[in-house]
């Protein structure tokens, strides 16, 4: 039983994450009787991207959206595949860290372990890596946790809905990210999304006000029934952001998103108060621990979902049920998720019968994938994939050539060296 880590010969291609091939044994502990886990593969790449989007803006962005495939081997030879997404410029976590503690510490904690055991294996996953304010690299995880889904779903011939006994929902409607560096930008990017289909769209705003309500008119004016959906990635202050939310009220905007850092626990309590617009937290929700504590402090009107920020499926259902138990907004959101993480996240909100368009924006920026059979998405809507497990097939073959192609240097390295 063993962890492996595949990697490709560039030096500088993952080269705080230690590249060497492991072929070692590990020692596992007291697993239950059934399908054992036997291995863990680990495939560090970049997807190549188009288009402008903030996040992917700065020298590692610019090579690509990072992810590390996961795959997960039975002693069956049944498969189970994940990903893990991290963003440097939206979390603490880079391509190189989540390598990392997927080899040494995530990884490890499951090999051996039942396959059909999926409580086993999230207790396993809790003790391998103490946590800070909540959940230890959740981001990393959840590619985990999502390839221990996909595996349970193939040894069970069951879609992700089937296994929680649910029904798969879907089709999904999707909602086309605006984020301009001008507003002379504005309309050519709507056409964009208007010309694939898209009918809602979210905005991202923050730091500048006058700015964010000058865009959000724009986009009003051009989408009068969309919905438009406003995201702060916790850049406002707590003064301008209650300055703000009537004026973006006033501008047509139906929810704001994050709009402070998750610790200005008084802010978001002053603006769940003031009411302009639905406030809803993303960044700071990792676990269902907080979010529960959050709910109590009267700090949300609801959440924008992202099951690979925190943690995986587990810690994403348990959050949707505690806030429908509450009924309180959940919103479908991503972190420009590749095919494989945006199957598992379509699933999830097929299976819980998300209503409101989801910022699911991986399609409108990625320029590759790695399934056997891509995803259908056709004039802004997502098929939820039926099919065991994540309901996709990974073709290896690609998966080794997205990786070749990624420790190529690109042409601004090349000009460096």
């Amino acid at each position: 039983m063993s962890m492996h880590l595949v990697t490709t010969t560039r030096r500088r291609f993952l080269a705080a994450a230690s590249v060497a091939v492991l072929q070692a044994p590990l020692v596992a502990g007291a697993a239950a009787p059934g399908v054992k886990i036997e291995r863990v593969d680990l495939f560090p790449l970049r997807y190549p991207m188009t288009g402008y989007f903030k996040f992917f803006s700065d020298a590692h962005g610019s090579s690509g959206r990072g992810a590390v495939i996961v795959k997960v081997t039975a002693d069956n030879g049944v498969v189970g595949w994940g990903q893990s997404v991290p963003i440097p410029r939206w979390s603490y976590e880079t391509l190189q860290t989540a390598t990392i503690v997927l080899r040494d510490y995530f990884g490890p904690a499951v090999v051996g372990l039942d396959a059909l055991d999926m409580d086993a294996a999230q207790r396993a996953l809790d003790g391998a890596l103490a946590g800070g304010f909540s959940t230890g690299m959740p981001i990393s995880r959840a590619g985990l946790d999502l390839a221990l889904h996909d595996l349970l779903g193939k040894l069970q011939g069951k879609s992700l809905a089937e296994l929680w006994g649910r029904k798969p929902g879907g089709p999904l409607t999707l909602s086309w990210t605006l984020n301009p560096r001008t507003l002379d930008e504005v309309d050519e990017l709507i056409d964009s999304g208007w010309e694939r289909g898209y009918r809602h769209f979210n905005i991202k705003v923050a730091p500048d006000p006058k700015f964010d309500v000058e865009l959000a008119r724009r986009v009003r004016k051009r989408v009068p029934d969309g919905f438009l959906w406003a995201d702060a990635n916790g850049g406002y202050e707590p003064d301008v952001a209650l300055a703000a939310a009537p004026q973006l009220a006033d501008a047509g905007v139906d929810v704001l998103e994050a709009p402070l850092k998750p610790n200005r626990i008084r802010g978001y309590q002053a603006l769940k108060r003031q009411g302009a617009l639905p406030i809803l937290m993303d960044e700071g929700i990792v676990s269902p621990i907080e979010l529960e504590e959050f709910i109590r402090l009267k700090m949300l009107d609801g959440v924008a979902m992202k099951p690979s920020r925190c943690g995986g499926l587990v810690s994403a259902r348990r959050q949707i049920e505690l806030l429908q138990r509450d009924d309180l907004m959940w919103l479908g959101s991503g972190l420009t998720d590749p095919d494989i993480s945006l199957a598992a996240t379509l699933g999830l909100y097929g299976a819980y019968e998300l209503k409101k368009p989801a910022a699911l924006n991986g399609p409108q920026f990625l320029t590759a994938d790695v399934l056997t059979k891509p995803l259908t998405i056709k004039n802004g809507q997502a098929e939820v994939p039926t099919g065991p497990g994540l309901g996709i097939e990974v073709d290896e073959a690609e998966v080794i050539e997205l990786m070749k192609k990624s420790s190529r240097p690109t042409k601004k390295e090349q000009a460096r060296s």
